[in-house]
């Protein structure tokens, strides 16, 4: 899978995050943080194109602040959520080709809190990047302590010995946006 881009000016960033806020303010903060940022930075932000929760407060943000905003969405999910408007969409037939899509056209995946389809996006570039398929940065956001759960899950599967490689050498996990952003 291919980045699209080496200067840090034209950055392609993906988010994967919740479509709903969330039960913590703090998540919806950190989503609108971020989205500032990247658009600040002049990154493009890659992200699955809704309107509503974390997804849609990440774009605005970065709509906002200059930036430019790629949705990508597959066509079976046009009736669940509303699309943000004001940004370039690229439609997909399903969810799995929306997630190769986003892979190949991003430099580095940042993940906020979201359900599970942001867990199905988390683990598919983790995945791909233990399978030596990609060396993209993975910076997984943990606001408020949200993944701590995760992580226990991982760190048991490792001690089951499901998980071969250490994983959590290729997820660098910061607490902040704007720790996010500077790493990147």
């Amino acid at each position: 899978m291919q980045s699209s881009s080496n200067s840090p000016a034209n950055k392609t960033v993906c988010v994967f995050c919740g479509s709903s806020p969330g039960a913590d303010p703090a998540y919806l903060e950190t989503a609108r943080v971020f989205g500032e940022l990247a658009g600040q930075k002049g990154w493009r932000l890659v992200y699955g194109g809704g309107a509503t929760g974390l997804m849609g407060e990440a774009a605005r943000a970065a709509l906002a602040c200059g930036g430019e905003v790629i949705g990508v969405r597959p066509t079976p999910l046009n009736h669940l959520e509303r699309p943000q408007g004001g940004i370039a969409m690229v439609h997909t037939p399903d969810l799995f080709e929306r997630k190769q899509r986003m892979i190949a056209i991003s430099d580095a995946f940042v993940i906020l809190p979201g359900g599970l389809g942001t867990l199905d996006e988390f683990f598919e570039v983790v995945t791909t990047a233990q399978l030596g398929m990609h060396e993209k940065p993975i910076v997984l956001v943990n606001t408020n302590g949200y993944f701590a759960p995760l992580f226990a899950l991982l760190q048991h599967c490792g001690a089951q010995g499901f998980i071969y490689r250490d994983v959590s050498r290729l997820i660098h996990v910061v607490r902040s946006a704007e720790e996010a952003v500077a790493l990147l």
